[in-house]
């Protein structure tokens, strides 16, 4: 899980270099639609790393609190990602 780790955060580190270059280009007075092609290209890396975020958490936090048998733990889990939900959809 290490590797893992690593590898997100050097994806995020890139992703931190490109909204410094869009800060750059809007810095310089860059054509917008390259703006905005850049700004769509960041969310879609930013939305990678939240899938994989994501994908651990269910892998292994969920998985405990349903491999443990405590239904409150099972329980705060799902409302955990249900409250995620909600929030992602305002």
């Amino acid at each position: 899980m290490a590797s893992d780790r690593k590898a997100l955060v050097s994806r995020l580190n890139r992703i931190a270099g490109q909204v410094g270059g869009i800060a750059r280009m809007i810095d310089d007075g860059r054509y917008c639609i390259d703006v905005l092609t850049q700004i769509q290209a960041t969310k879609a890396a930013l939305a990678k790393v939240e899938s994989q975020v994501l994908k651990d958490h269910a892998a292994t936090c969920v998985a405990e609190a349903i491999a443990s048998g405590d239904e409150a733990e099972q329980r705060d889990k799902f409302n955990e990602l249900i409250e995620l939900m909600e929030r992602q959809r305002r």
